[in-house]
């Protein structure tokens, strides 16, 4: 199982990488897309695949997130994540915007490697479940899976800040590092 995982994750971070490096849509500025030669990662590490416990927001509070641009975003805290990490419980929240009616969940976070190590505003998970959570519900937080935002990549972008309630003190060594 864990062979085949680190496989696929290995395959769509190629997939990422082609797109990156050709798509009209893509982040890095058309100028400097010859010399792109693909993003950079930690290895794929299981330990950094954790099993969360859901607490479900029936009434979502509003969080406002400053943006790397210095305007704020609404969002919605509707779940929270329970998990351990390094030996310690720990605590993500998952947002969506408001008037979302879809599933996935927004999963903003910052950890002792942002700055040095990753994109010095931070980086991103999304998780779409195939169904509604409920309270006590568990699921799989990947962080092999975090990513950086498109400002990371250009300043024509405008990304979302994880809120401080989503700081890990902790080191995560798994998803994208430092563009």
């Amino acid at each position: 199982m864990t062979d085949d995982w680190a496989a696929q994750l290995r395959a769509n971070r190629e997939e990422k990488d082609r797109f990156f490096a050709d798509h009209r849509q893509s982040p890095i500025p058309p100028e400097e897309r010859d010399e792109f030669d693909g993003l950079n990662y930690f290895d794929p590490d299981p330990e950094y695949r954790v099993e969360a416990t859901v607490t479900v927001h029936d009434d979502p509070d509003p969080v406002e997130m400053e943006t790397s641009d210095g305007r704020t975003v609404r969002y919605l805290r509707v779940v929270t994540f329970a998990f351990e990490l390094d030996g310690e419980s720990r605590e993500l929240c998952g947002y969506r915007q408001e008037n979302d009616d879809s599933k996935a969940l927004f999963v903003p976070f910052r950890d002792k490697t942002t700055g040095p190590q990753t994109y010095k505003g931070g980086r991103y998970m999304e998780l779409e479940p195939d169904r509604d959570l409920e309270d006590g519900d568990q699921v799989t937080v990947d962080f092999n899976l975090a990513y950086s935002p498109f400002c990371a990549f250009s300043e024509t972008f405008s990304c979302p800040l994880p809120p401080e309630e989503n700081w890990l003190e902790t080191t995560v060594e798994a998803g994208e590092r430092t563009p």
